[in-house]
């Protein structure tokens, strides 16, 4: 049977520092809320923070997000989003990481070294801030039904929210017409059934785009 969880407060985490880092986690998202109207660096670190402590489940959750933050706002070009989203499928790593690039991208200053640096910082951190808070509340808490039976809704409601990211902005951003449609079924063949790297579906892919380019 599953061991027994530690007792409530147990841990490498004190009670006062959890609901410390909890109560950060709630100002810097009450300040992130306020920054768009501040300067520059400061609303790319609140746009990125507030992706980073509102998206659950996995990864590709957080591309709506992302999208409303830095393409509706004309600050990534939605093709420029759309290959960033691309490139990060390529590397290792949790697709957090498209940060970095969507800082390094993102218009008008700060960018490069400094856009990304601001960006991958503030999408992560609402994320550790929560993790250190929960720990030593979390054991007692698994222990109860309600709490577990949420945890299983919320999990079912990311598997939608993950369909949804695929159909926008992936789908709608990309596929245009049948030819579309034919190149994204050949790579997802070739990823699937004969277990391509994804690396070199990425590449292939945006060569097809290239020369898709070149003949319209």
């Amino acid at each position: 049977g599953p061991e027994a969880p530690h007792p409530p407060g147990a841990g490498p985490v004190s009670r006062r520092a959890g609901a410390t880092s909890l109560a950060l986690f709630a100002v810097l998202l009450g300040a992130a809320g306020l920054a768009a109207a501040g300067p520059q660096a400061v609303a790319l670190a609140g746009a990125f923070y507030r992706a980073g402590a509102l998206v659950f489940g996995g990864g590709h959750v957080v591309l709506p997000l992302l999208r409303v933050e830095v393409v509706d706002t004309d600050w990534v070009a939605p093709d420029a989003f759309l290959a960033g989203y691309a490139a990060a499928q390529a590397v290792p790593g949790p697709l957090f990481s498209v940060a970095a690039y969507l800082g390094a991208v993102a218009g008008p200053a700060p960018h490069g070294v400094a856009g990304a640096a601001i960006a991958l910082v503030a999408i992560f951190l609402p994320g550790l801030l929560v993790v250190h808070g929960a720990l030593p509340f979390w054991a007692g808490l698994a222990l109860r039904p309600g709490v577990r039976a949420a945890m299983a809704g919320i999990n079912a409601a990311v598997v939608g929210l993950l369909a949804a990211a695929l159909y926008d902005p992936v789908w709608t951003g990309a596929i245009g017409s049948a030819l579309d449609v034919a190149v994204a079924a050949a790579a997802f063949v070739a990823l699937v059934a004969w277990r391509a790297p994804p690396a070199w579906i990425v590449a292939a892919m945006a060569l097809a785009g290239a020369a898709r380019g070149l003949v319209s």
